[in-house]
């Protein structure tokens, strides 16, 4: 009986182990942890740590909590002015509610998926389908992204994931054409470049001209402004000299530095020989003026 009393006891310790560990539940830092009683979500452990469970009521299963990627298969849209065009990208997403996403997905990963394909590229039908080829491929950098997340909106809500960002690996031309719609737009953005060009020379013409009549003008006033004080110089030393030659005091002495400054006049080039005659006013300041 001792025996078989010992028995038990150990049994019982090992299924009150087994049923303390069956209770036990861990949640990764990078997981949520759902817990369904019945078939049924009980609740879901969203922060990572040890929590508890009812063992055989109640299952666990896990989701993850980190940002997850889907790559799209890469597919023709049609632009506006009917081009063909080839988009390959992919979608950063991750479970907001989880809840939701097991309500409406079944867990499934591969669910979330295959509704993420179908919104993200009717959505980058819908937006390409709406612009030119020429404005799809020049606001390829980010515009392009930003109106698809905008026109998504919040269809995925219902499902409890929400999607981040798309980006977009490839968005070019097919083969076949894409050469010639490059020479096109070359063609057209060197027809604006002339353009811009020939009416910056233009302004640069009309700015030229008017300045040059403005320095034209301003040179004018200055000649003038010149002859002015010049004429006005001249008056003054006319003035000067004939308040000179009235005082008799100093007629000599002006008279002699006038006939000097005339000598000096008449000496030019190589020879300074000159010849006077006596009664010429220059030969008279060397004869003391008789």
């Amino acid at each position: 009986m001792k025996k078989a009393g010992k028995i038990i006891v150990i049994i019982g310790v090992l299924v009150l182990l087994f049923l303390g560990l069956s209770s036990l539940v861990i949640t990764q830092e990078n997981e949520y942890t759902v817990i369904r009683q019945f078939g049924k979500i009980n609740h879901v452990q969203t922060q990572a740590g040890v929590s508890f469970k009812i063992p055989f009521l109640q299952t666990q299963s896990t989701l993850p909590k980190h940002i997850l990627v889907y790559d799209l298969a890469p597919s023709d849209v049609i632009t506006k002015d009917k081009k063909t065009m080839i988009t390959d990208s992919y979608v950063l997403w991750e479970i907001t509610d989880p809840v939701k996403f097991v309500q409406t997905l079944n867990s499934s990963i591969g669910n979330a998926e295959s509704r993420i394909d179908t919104i993200v590229y009717n959505s980058i039908k819908n937006i390409i389908g709406s612009l030119l080829q020429e404005e799809v491929i020049s606001g390829r950098d980010g515009e392009l992204a930003e109106a698809i997340i905008n026109n998504i909106g919040d269809k995925f809500t219902q499902y409890g994931i929400q999607v981040i960002s798309i980006e977009t690996k490839q968005l070019d031309l097919p083969n076949d054409n894409k050469e010639a719609v490059y020479e096109r737009m070359i063609s057209e953005r060197s027809n604006i470049a002339a353009t811009y060009t020939a009416e910056g020379s233009a302004e640069a013409q009309i700015i030229k001209n008017t300045t040059d009549k403005e320095v034209s003008i301003l040179l004018s006033e200055a000649q003038k402004q010149a002859e002015i004080l010049k004429a006005e110089g001249e008056a003054e030393y006319m003035r000067i000299l004939s308040e000179a030659y009235r005082d008799e005091s100093r007629s000599d002495f002006y008279s002699f530095v006038r006939s000097l400054d005339a000598l000096k006049e008449s000496i030019k080039g190589d020879n300074k020989t000159v010849i006077l005659s006596e009664d010429s006013p220059i030969a008279r300041i060397f004869y003391g003026g008789n």
